[in-house]
């Protein structure tokens, strides 16, 4: 089934082989989900960070948090995890030698629509409340200090 697969996908998306590498007509390889989760051995290393699929295996040694952490990502999607460590931009291009390619469009994520934010107030009404209601709130507390202190 799963070479099956692969076959198909190759299929669908110009040429491919039975690793579940696809190449586009503009030279992109694509990979799919299930290829890339082979690759998790110290010795043959496969990262997915925003649907590029990097092969780290040879920057495992180098890597300043230790080779364990790059370990417990290999073959899998390691987006979260890069982007709460909070890389450097220097480690970001760094990033760029071991690109070998994209994640198949079909083993993408959809974007959730957790980031959008939606407000109930109507814009205007709320900028005068801001400053009105902490400078009526310090007036009671500066009358309230007047009257119990004299």
């Amino acid at each position: 089934m799963g070479e099956e697969n692969h076959i198909e996908k190759a299929e669908e998306n110009h040429t491919g082989n039975a690793n579940g590498e696809v190449v586009s007509e503009s030279g992109e390889k694509y990979y799919s989900l299930e290829e890339i989760k082979l690759h998790n051995t110290s010795k043959d290393a496969w990262l997915i960070i925003h649907d590029k699929v990097y092969d780290i295996t040879s920057f495992m040694e180098e890597h300043p948090g230790g080779e364990e952490v790059l370990l417990e990502q290999a073959g899998a999607d390691a987006t979260e995890s890069f982007e709460d460590v909070g890389h450097s931009t220097d480690a970001r291009e760094m990033l760029e030698q071991y690109l070998i390619g994209e994640l198949h469009m079909d083993d993408r994520r959809k974007e959730s629509k957790k980031d959008v934010f939606i407000t109930t107030s109507g814009g205007e009404g709320s900028a005068w409340t801001t400053w009105l209601i902490p400078t009526l709130a310090a007036a009671v507390v500066g009358l309230m200090y007047r009257y119990y202190t004299l």
